[in-house]
This record gives C-alpha cells, structure tokens and sequence, in this order.
C-alpha cells in the first residue's frame, strides 16, 4: 500500500499533561483504521493534528496529494483550511451540520464553499444522498431525521467533495447499538466503495474490529498497532462488491448502497 499521510515524532503539550509523546504514525492509501484508548490517551489530539485541525508542538506531518506531498505542520491557517475543504472529510460524533439548513443544503454546502455552483452542486449531493439510502429525504431538516439519518448526511457531506482522507470522531457514540451498526456498515462500505482512506476514533470495540487496523494510544503513546482479520472484502455481503476508486455515487457505488441501506 502507498503512504497517504504520514506524521513523525509528533508532540503537543496540555498544561500539566502531555497529549502526543513522539508519535510515529502512517495510514496508507485505502484503509480503515480505529484509533483506540482511554480518555485522555491522546487519540483525538493526534486526529486532530493528522486533520491539520490542531498544531503540533513538535514533530511532521506529510500528506502525499497526486501533485507533491505537503506538510501540514508547515502551512499556514488558510492553506490549512483549504486542505481541510478539499483534501479531508469529517463525521463527528454529534454531526456538526446546520440544523437550519435542509440535508441536501448542508451536503451542497461543503462542495460551494469550495466554488463549486450551486445547482451542480446540489446535484451530487442528491445523488450521495440517494446513495445512502436518503432519498426523499433531501428537503428535511436535521430536526426531522432520526439519529442514523442525520450521520448519513453526515457521512455524505464528508466525502461529496471528493475528499481522500475521512475523519470519523466517535461517529456512532450517540446512536444505541442497532443504529450504530447501520451507521458503520454505511462509513465503511462508502469510503472502501470510493477508494478514501478512514480513521475513526472509538471507544466502541466493535467499531474498532470492523477496521483493518488497530492503533492503541495510551499516555501520548502509540502501545499497539495491529491489522484486524476484518478487511473490506470480508464486510457483510449485503452491500455488494465496492466498485473502483473512480465510481461516482450515482453509478455502481449508488446501486449497492440503495439496495443495502434504503430506510
């Protein structure tokens, strides 16, 4: 597997704590990775500084694009926030989406805040949509949609952009255990299905052996670091072969994903 994002030696610092102690990390192109541990182990800070959301005191971190590789510990606040539009996606635990906006607005708006027009944009978002087993759902607001649905949109915004690295902090921590499982199955059959590579922080250790690899922190410190027996191609079958890292949404990708989660 080819290297996608790669940090060295990172260290941040808390007041009195110390939150990353020289972390060696690499995710490779294509795979889904949970990063486990108790609180205060230091997993979310080091998802945030792999997402360029936090900076760290110390340490590099590489993210090979198709163009040259960056460093994101080198780039300045816009530069960052453009990376974060374009290159990476996000599903947190409690959504962070726009209840005033309907599921369709708050997918479309990852793509025009990019400059991308709005029907177009609206367009592929109805199709992500749809590809989740949305559709219909397009003009509800966050407020009519239940848990599950809600991280879908979620789940949808996050890669509508074309993102080739999603982050998932805790992304089905709110839900109770059904809907958390349909929730997972919709992440990783998404993301495998369009060739992104996944890093999810979890408490949950069944989130985590439904992911490739394993990363265990403790006290700032990577202690384990294990491939799961569970790939891809051993997901359930009922979301179908997951088509080639081009597919769009509304081709093969759409067909698995309505006929396996339609709500």
């Amino acid at each position: 597997m080819n290297a996608i994002l790669h940090a060295q030696q990172l260290t941040k610092h808390y007041p009195g704590s110390i939150a990353l102690d020289h972390v060696d990390f690499t995710a490779n192109a294509g795979q889904s990775i949970a990063i486990i541990g108790p609180s205060g182990s230091g997993k979310t800070t080091l998802l945030h500084c792999l997402a360029g959301i936090l900076r760290p005191d110390a340490g590099a971190i590489t993210l090979n694009t198709p163009s040259s590789p960056l460093r994101l510990d080198t780039l300045g606040d816009a530069a960052l926030s453009r990376l974060r539009r374009e290159e990476f996606g996000f599903v947190f635990q409690q959504g962070m989406l726009l209840p005033e906006l309907t599921a369709l607005e708050n997918v479309a708006l990852a793509l025009m805040l990019n400059g991308t027009d709005r029907t177009i944009s609206e367009n592929r978002a109805a199709e992500w949509l749809a590809a989740l087993g949305l559709a219909g759902m397009e003009q509800r607001r966050l407020g009519e949609l239940s848990g599950g649905q809600v991280q879908r949109v979620a789940i949808a915004r996050a890669q509508v952009t074309g993102a080739r690295v999603v982050f998932a902090d805790e992304p089905t921590g709110a839900l109770d255990s059904a809907t958390s499982n349909e929730v997972l199955d919709v992440l990783l059959h998404s993301v495998a299905a369009n060739g992104r590579t996944l890093l999810v922080v979890t408490h949950d250790p069944n989130v985590a052996a439904r992911c490739e690899r394993v990363v265990e922190l403790r006290d700032g410190r990577i202690v384990a670091d294990t491939g799961n027996s569970m790939s891809a191609s051993n997901l359930p079958a009922q979301a179908g072969q997951a088509p080639s890292s081009q597919a769009a949404p509304g081709t093969q990708a759409a067909s698995n994903f309505k006929g396996a989660y339609n709500v």
